[in-house]
Formats: structure tokens, C-alpha cells, sequence
């Protein structure tokens, strides 16, 4: 039962315009820093690196498939959160407009079924998402750029990363990506069982988001103690596979506080969908 609902729920979803705008988006945007650093990336490199050459002596190609795709992730993993609750914010309350749910949930199939094919739809969307860009970023970067070693920039200095250590790091960097934008669908399912407007999820979840973001961001001591417990603070653990020797401790906590968000919101929105009043 639950997969013939949750193929029907994957139907709505190609049906639906909405969802292909999103991967447009991403490849227009994905092109576009190519183009841009095959025509004029090796000057912005060089920009970057000059203070490191007064100290170092860099060999080799600096400008390559691996780091096009770095920047890529690093580009797009900021914007790619709206992308994925202008989709999974209607999943719920877009039927609910339209009317359809009350169809829907009158028909024979138990409410929890009928959540967790579209909680399961929105995470099958998002991770065809990131696929689309690990295509277009990295497979595309390769044939335009070649490949190389990977130089990292992050607080504690510089570091450099050799070609054949690098797909595993970009392998899990892609799931630990996957689990941050995962709970960025889920907040926003979580959202769309209380509403009946596709635009109020959309914006509540972008709201949080901005808000946690802030949060996190203002050198408060009171609010240094809720850092730790905010998912957006752990949005960027996906870096922490470039650090060396990497930092699993860090990888853990992060996942963690990420597991945990995505659970309670998924009980909670459950619990609410459960108890959605259809005959209003």
C-alpha cells in the first residue's frame, strides 16, 4: 500500500511544473559558474592564492574539475534549502487548497501511509537534486577542467588535498549534505500539516531558517547555548570531510543534532496530520 502511494505521490510531483523549474535553476546557475571560471578563473584563483604563494610555491593545476565542484557545493548548498520547500511545502497544504486531500484521506488508506509517501516523496526529490548536481558539478567539471589536487581554505589554514583522496571525502560529503536538506524537507512537511495555502510553509520554513541562521550568527553568550542545538549551525558539516585529518567527532554531533530534528518533526507532523480536520 505504501508504495503504490508513494508512486502516485512521485507522479504528482513530475506532474507538477514547480519541480522542474527547481533542477532548471540549479543548471542554469551550475553552467553559468563554469562558463564564467573557464573564462576567467584563473585570474580569481590567482587573486585568492597570492597571499598563500608569498610563503608557498604552488605547483601544478590549481584550477580543476575538483575544485569547480568545491565551489559549486559551496554556491548552491546555501541557496538549494528554498528550492526544496517551494516544492515540499505544497506537498500537503497544495492538496488541501485544491481539495483533493479531503478525497484522498476519505479513500481507504490509513493517514500514516498517506504521510509518509509524501515525507518519503519530498526526500526522493531532494536527493535527485543533489544528483543533478553532482552530475552537472562534478561530471561536467571534469571534462572542462580535468582533474587535480583540491586546495581548501577554512579557518584553521590551508589545506591540500591529493586527487586519490578525494572521491570518498566528496561521497559522504554528498549524503551529509543530503541530511541537512533533508531536514529542511522535513521542516517544511512538518509546516504544510497545519497549513492550507502552499505559501504559508514556504515562507515559514525560509523564516526559521533566517532565524536560526541569525541566531547562530550574534556573538550573544545567552544565545552561544542554543547554537549547538540549531540545525542550522550543522547545515555546512559536509566541509568538515575537506578538513585533515577529519574531524569525526564534530561529523557525529552534527549528524546527530540533524537525525534528531528530523525525527521529532516527522512524529509531530504525524501526529498533526493525523488529526487534520478535512471537513472544514
Amino acid at each position: 500500500m505504501w508504495r503504490k502511494s508513494l508512486y502516485n505521490e512521485l507522479l504528482k510531483i513530475i506532474a507538477r511544473p514547480r519541480s522542474f523549474l527547481g533542477l532548471g535553476a540549479i543548471s542554469l546557475i551550475i553552467i553559468l559558474i563554469q562558463l564564467a571560471m573557464k573564462m576567467d578563473g584563473l585570474s580569481y584563483i590567482q587573486f585568492v592564492t597570492a597571499p598563500l604563494e608569498q610563503n608557498l610555491q604552488i605547483e601544478g593545476t590549481i584550477l580543476n574539475g575538483n575544485l569547480i565542484f568545491f565551489i559549486i557545493l559551496q554556491m548552491l548548498l546555501i541557496h538549494i534549502p528554498l528550492l526544496v520547500a517551494f516544492l515540499t511545502g505544497d506537498l500537503i497544504s497544495g492538496e488541501a487548497a485544491m481539495g483533493t486531500l479531503r478525497t484522498l484521506m476519505t479513500k481507504p488508506v490509513p493517514r500514516s501511509v498517506i504521510f509518509w509517501s509524501k515525507s518519503s516523496a519530498g526526500a526522493i526529490y531532494t536527493f535527485i537534486l543533489l544528483c543533478w548536481i553532482a552530475v552537472l558539478g562534478w561530471g561536467v567539471g571534469y571534462a572542462l577542467f580535468g582533474s587535480g589536487d583540491l586546495i581548501v581554505l577554512n579557518s584553521e589554514g590551508v589545506v591540500i588535498l591529493q586527487e586519490a583522496d578525494l572521491i570518498w571525502r566528496f561521497v559522504v560529503a554528498f549524503f551529509q549534505a543530503y541530511l541537512a536538506l533533508l531536514t529542511i524537507s522535513t521542516l517544511s512537511i512538518f509546516f504544510s500539516c497545519f497549513a492550507d495555502n502552499s505559501i504559508g510553509p514556504i515562507v515559514s520554513t525560509m523564516g526559521i531558517v533566517i532565524l536560526f541562521t541569525l541566531i547562530g550568527g550574534l556573538d550573544i553568550p545567552i544565545l552561544a547555548y542554543l547554537k549547538p542545538f540549531l540545525f542550522t549551525t550543522h547545515m555546512a558539516a559536509w566541509r568538515l570531510w575537506f578538513h585533515d585529518p577529519v574531524p569525526y567527532t564534530d561529523i557525529g554531533i552534527s549528524s546527530l543534532v540533524l537525525a534528531i530534528h528530523i525525527i521529532v518533526l516527522s512524529v509531530l507532523g504525524l501526529w498533526k496530520f493525523n488529526r487534520k480536520d478535512i471537513l472544514s
